[in-house]
């Protein structure tokens, strides 16, 4: 075997192996060319965005400082605004001079003094006569000016524009109106002398409302109350019921005020009553105090008779009156009645005595009254016993003085009542006539000093028990 055969097989195997090299570098190469050609464009465009940042962030600080700056001093600064051109009669147009530093300015003052409104409701003579000889001017913010004739300064006076001042009570948009934040005080009567027995004064107004039959009770206030320390103004708590007499099943009751003896109530009340039913009624004020222990201690009362009051002109009538500690109630329309109650619960027996009554009514033009007294008793609305006195002729005062023995079990009690009526006798005229009547019995058939009454007999055993009532 030839030696020059060996040499040129390791060379062909050499240049196939160097070409595949070749080969696989040629992707490497060209991945390595295309990765700065990226960084460069993302470079760029952040520095991009970099540079409008810090350019907006430039404007708005620009912008700042602009709207930072005063009006005044950019109106002062800009030369490019147009001045006006005056046109005087006889003569071409003018272009006055504007100098924005010499016009005056004045910061209004937050709170107009006294002085200001006296100087703006003033005359110009008076303006005169209060600042001296020296003439009055006004400037361009409303204000007075006074020269001094020494010195040639203006002394400025503020007060308001003319516009506003030729009208009377009008006030510049902004000012304080002093007398919207005045305090007025109705307590005049604090000085007002009381006697030492003095019980209180309360003021009041009633009202009749003819076209919806209402009457119009309204409480004020009340005075010089009695407290429950001696000495002390806040040791009472007052209240008042309201009363339209004879009818006491129903009252009307304020609102409770404490620690005071010169409470104020302002409070209104109705009651609805016909206008001649209202003619025959008394309003009956009475005042309380309520202790700790929500007791009412009866202060004092006040009567007023509605046939008194003058209800034609549908105004309010506003009066006062002077508590008193027993009141005497007048006569109704229809009179009053006097009689005793006395109960024997041992023997059963109710007795019942009619003493006398007083007012009763001239009927039918009759100048004297023939008059009896019937007394029904009722067990659960039922007549069991009628009873009559005798007739007293010729008399509106009528004395009976009669006593009747009627027969009720301590069981039937809380359902037993009494029915006393007047009765005018008619000679020759079948059936007489009711004046009034009254009605006592427990609380499921009376009210007020009917109920009184009854309760007064029960406590007192076999005692005789009186009272006046008056006729509905």
């Amino acid at each position: 075997m030839s030696p020059n055969l060996h040499p040129t097989v390791p060379m062909a195997v050499t240049d196939k192996t160097s070409e595949e090299d070749k080969l696989n570098d040629a992707p490497q190469e060209a991945e390595m060319e295309t990765f700065p050609a990226a960084g460069i464009a993302a470079a760029v465009v952040f520095g991009l965005f970099l540079l409008l940042a810090v350019a907006f962030l430039l404007y708005k600080v620009y912008r700042r400082k602009c709207s930072s700056q005063s009006k005044y001093e950019r109106i002062g600064k800009d030369s490019k605004l147009p001045t006006p051109m005056l046109k005087i009669e006889g003569k071409g147009p003018i272009q006055p001079k504007l100098d924005l530093k010499s016009v005056p300015f004045a910061v209004p003052q937050s709170t107009p003094t006294r002085e200001d409104f006296r100087m703006s409701t003033l005359s110009n003579q008076e303006r005169r006569d209060s600042l001296g000889s020296a003439p009055i001017t006004s400037n361009l913010n409303g204000s007075i000016v006074a020269s001094d004739s020494e010195s040639n300064s203006p002394v400025a006076t503020p007060s308001r524009r003319s516009s506003v001042t030729e009208i009377p009570g009008a006030y510049v948009l902004g000012e304080i109106n002093p007398d919207l934040y005045k305090i007025h005080d109705d307590d005049d009567d604090v000085d007002t002398y009381y006697p030492e027995d003095h019980m209180g004064r309360i003021w009041f107004a009633v009202e009749y409302e003819h076209e919806s039959e209402r009457l119009v009770v309204t409480l004020v206030k009340a005075r010089n109350l009695p407290s429950r320390v001696l000495g002390s103004v806040n040791q009472c708590d007052p209240l008042v019921k309201i009363f339209l007499l004879p009818d006491e099943r129903r009252h009307l009751q304020s609102k409770l005020r404490r620690k005071t003896t010169n409470p104020k109530f302002d409070e209104s009340f109705v009651f609805q009553v016909t206008y001649k039913a209202l003619l025959q009624r008394t309003l009956r004020l009475t005042l309380c105090d309520v202790d700790r222990s929500k007791r009412h201690r009866v202060l004092g009362h006040v009567l007023l008779p509605l046939r008194d009051v003058d209800f034609d002109n549908n105004e309010k009538v506003i009066m006062w009156r002077d508590l008193e500690k027993d009141v005497t109630e007048t006569v109704s329309e229809k009179g009053d009645i006097q009689f005793s109650l006395s109960y024997n619960e041992d023997l059963d027996r109710l007795t019942v005595t009619i003493i006398n009554a007083k007012g009763l009514p001239k009927l039918d033009n009759n100048p004297f009254v023939d008059s009896y007294v019937k007394i029904c008793l009722l067990h659960v609305s039922k007549v069991i016993k009628t009873k009559k006195t005798s007739i007293i002729k010729r008399s509106c005062d009528p004395a009976f003085n009669e006593s009747f023995i009627l027969k009720v079990s301590s069981e039937q009690m809380d359902t037993t009542s009494l029915s006393i009526a007047v009765m005018k006798h008619a000679p020759g005229v079948k059936g007489d006539k009711q004046i009034g009547r009254v009605v006592v019995g427990p609380f499921m058939y009376a009210r007020g000093k009917e109920l009184e009454h009854w309760n007064d007999m029960l406590s007192a055993q076999k005692e005789q028990v009186t009272h006046w009532h008056s006729l509905t």
